[in-house]
C-alpha cells in the first residue's frame, strides 16, 4: 500500500537567489536596489553610494513575496 504523503512547496529559484529573509521576531526581506546595472558614470557619486545599499520590501509587497519563499 502506497504511503501518501504532503506536497511540498517548491521555492521560487528565481526570488532564492535575489531576496534574503532576516532573523528576529519580525521577519523582513532584503532586496538590492533597482537602476545599477548601466550608464553609472553619469550617475553622481552619491547615488552609486546609496545604490550599492541593499533595501527591505515595503508592507504592500510582502504577501506576494512571501508566497514566492515559502520556507
Amino acid at each position: 500500500m502506497a504511503k501518501i504523503t504532503k506536497i511540498k512547496m517548491k521555492t521560487n529559484s528565481s526570488a532564492k537567489k535575489r531576496f534574503s529573509k532576516t532573523g528576529g521576531k519580525v521577519v523582513k526581506i532584503k532586496r538590492a536596489k533597482a537602476y545599477r546595472r548601466h550608464l553609472m558614470t553619469r550617475a553622481s557619486a552619491k547615488t552609486n553610494r546609496q545604490l550599492r545599499r541593499a533595501t527591505y520590501f515595503s508592507s504592500a509587497d510582502l504577501p506576494g513575496i512571501k508566497l514566492l519563499l515559502p520556507n
